[in-house]
């Protein structure tokens, strides 16, 4: 994948040069994403190409590209939030999609990035869709809120999962540690299955909603969805700025007939500081025209939940210059 969007750009070089059009006009912009199956890569698509506005098109204004000028875009399939800021690190990659929690844990060296090099460079273009805490219970278990996990069997997902290191902040916000728990780490899916079982009272996962695992769980089994608050738990996100207020809304679930109170990571569009502020402000610029809304609320389901309001949700990193910049001058930013 990475090849074939690679050459494209390249064989649009040629093609532009030979219609006359200088190469040293163009630039090009790449935006990691995750598999080709999941949200990060058809929303990676739609903003490659909101941003994009290759040498020759229409201008805006006359019903063509309404990116930045010269700019094009490619959206690359690749393993995630980690790949992804790893690539950045690196230079391989210009920008792309991370879980607001990766970021802040790899900007500051803590969490999953605990021992490793802090990505000091790393900086934010914007917050774009939340990705939700579930906390899944069978519904016979008594559990009504995190600290009636006290004493159940818990499962925090896998080793050097992002959902592993919220679980536990959750669980320390409500005055829990894993002793306190029968603790387990599965995959969501094996969680699911362990509770169907009957051997399983209670599991964690980030995600957006509705989740599939879940979804199949709850028309097989009766479960409910966990509160999870600040105001119950405020320690949670006066130290953690990476967690926003999140809902996930009645009857998202089988058997959830209410609006229950969770807590979400943003799915984040990261950069390097290395990249010019003049070019991510333009990026910024285009990124929240009407042109884009129009292409978001059409192009994907997430498509509508990214918005110029929520841009700057749970931002625990940086903002890029040439973003700030922007939210300054649209008054979303003091």
């Amino acid at each position: 994948m990475k090849h074939h969007k690679l050459f494209t750009g390249a064989a649009l070089a040629v093609a532009l040069t030979a219609t006359g059009v200088a190469a040293q006009d163009m630039s090009f912009f790449r935006i990691g994403t995750g598999g080709t199956a999941g949200t990060y890569y058809p929303i990676g698509g739609l903003l490659a190409n909101a941003i994009s506005n290759p040498p020759g098109s229409r201008p805006c204004d006359q019903g063509g590209s309404c990116g930045v000028p010269g700019l094009i875009a490619s959206a690359l399939s690749a393993n995630g939030s980690v790949a992804n800021i790893n690539a950045i690190a690196g230079g391989s990659l210009e920008s792309g999609f991370s879980q607001s929690d990766v970021a802040t844990w790899a900007y500051t060296g803590t969490g999953i990035w605990e021992g490793k090099p802090a990505v000091e460079k790393l900086r934010a273009i914007a917050n774009l869709y939340p990705e939700s805490i579930h906390l899944v219970a069978s519904a016979d278990s008594g559990i009504e809120s995190v600290a009636d996990l006290a004493g159940k069997r818990v499962s925090l997902d896998e080793p050097g999962s992002g959902t592993l290191v919220d679980a536990k902040i959750i669980l320390s916000g409500y005055g829990l540690t894993e002793d306190d728990i029968e603790e387990e780490f599965l995959k969501p899916d094996q969680a699911a299955d362990r509770m169907r079982d009957g051997a399983m009272d209670a599991f964690f996962f980030v995600g957006g909603y509705p989740a599939g695992a879940i979804a199949e769980l709850a028309s097989q089994h009766d479960v409910k969805l966990v509160p999870i608050s600040c105001d119950e738990a405020p320690a949670i996100c006066e130290e953690f700025k990476f967690f926003a207020p999140d809902v996930v809304p009645a009857g998202t679930y089988e058997g959830n007939d209410t609006d229950v109170e969770t807590l979400s990571v943003g799915a984040q569009w990261v950069t390097s500081a290395d990249q010019p502020d003049d070019l991510i402000y333009e990026i910024t610029k285009a990124l929240w025209n009407d042109n884009t809304r129009k292409q978001l609320d059409s192009g994907h389901a997430k498509g509508k939940m990214i918005t110029a309001d929520t841009a700057l949700n749970g931002v625990g990193i940086p903002l890029h210059p040439g973003a700030e910049k922007f939210y300054k001058e649209a008054g979303l930013l003091d």
